[in-house]
């Protein structure tokens, strides 16, 4: 069995856990999300915990269990807390803004660069140099907030671009630097 597969999954109160067969649905404060399960996972519900189990014991199966354990855990704590990610833009006039729907933003090219925000999708601009991404989806605040900094990725001279709160860039010396 998989160390991470056989941990059960503590369902907080205020979130409804819907299990079929081949599908399971959660439902919270936050939003709702739906995923479907293949058929060598077993997934079974007790009063307050989902636990994760193996149809038969082969390598593959082993960690499709480990791997269906994280996505349903992620998706009840996405509608009760949400997701986040954050992201810093540093360079010499490139900023962002958000109007309804679309992300603005100026990165130093000759037009700005507008992203249509997908649904479930929230960013909200700090002093218009720090953008959060927030969601209830982790995969789809993690794929958006990745597309967002492939806009301008920070280069390793004068870190300028866009780039994680946490991420740190490896600077290069110039030509004349020694």
């Amino acid at each position: 069995m998989s160390r991470i597969g056989k941990k059960p999954i503590q369902i907080p109160s205020g979130v409804t856990v819907d299990l079929k067969s081949d599908h399971i649905s959660v439902k919270g404060p936050k939003g709702q999300l739906e995923r479907n399960i293949p058929v060598n996972v077993l997934v079974s519900m007790e009063a307050e915990t989902i636990n994760v189990a193996l149809v038969e014991s082969v390598r593959v199966n082993t960690a499709m269990q480990g791997l269906y354990r994280s996505l349903i855990a992620n998706m009840v704590n996405g509608v009760s807390t949400g997701f986040s990610k954050i992201l810093e833009i540093n360079g010499v006039g490139y900023r962002a803004d958000v109007k309804g729907s679309v992300l603005n933003l100026a990165l130093g090219y000759s037009h700005p660069v507008e992203y249509q925000l997908p649904d479930g999708i929230t960013v909200d601009v700090e002093k218009q140099t720090r953008l959060t991404v927030s969601g209830v989806d982790k995969e789809l605040v993690g794929a958006t907030a990745a597309k967002i900094r492939s806009f301008r990725e920070p280069e390793p001279y004068k870190g300028k671009g866009i780039k994680y709160s946490d991420e740190r860039i490896l600077r290069k010396a110039g030509k004349t630097g020694k």
